[in-house]
């Protein structure tokens, strides 16, 4: 299982948490620290979508018109707390974020 998000996010740890207890073995990605290339973002949006990018986020909010209508890839580079996560690979399915339903996907109670 691979999972992409920031180390210091606070769902990000929960699902690892969760994960690791319920025994996966998560390789995981912090987005921060070793940000994904161009082709990465753009491989992770035609897997997830533009839902890949975190609109509803206070640093979204403090863009300029600017800044967000560049394309997706592009504002991820630049920004790659505006994620939404965390991003998770396993099995060939893709699942994003932390709700019920990628808990259950997952075998995990949600």
């Amino acid at each position: 299982m691979k999972m992409y998000g920031l180390d210091y996010c606070s769902t990000v740890e929960k699902a690892r948490k969760a994960l690791e207890d319920a025994g996966w073995e998560v390789e995981f990605h912090d987005v921060k620290a070793d940000t994904p290339g161009k082709a990465q973002w753009n491989a992770m949006l035609d897997d997830f979508g533009e839902k890949l990018v975190n609109r509803a986020s206070l640093t979204w909010r403090g863009m300029s018109e600017d800044e967000r209508s560049a394309a997706p890839a592009e504002i991820l580079m630049a920004k790659p707390a505006l994620m939404k996560r965390p991003a998770i690979e396993v099995d060939g399915k893709h699942l994003l974020g932390w709700t019920a339903n990628v808990k259950r996907a997952l075998g995990i109670d949600p």
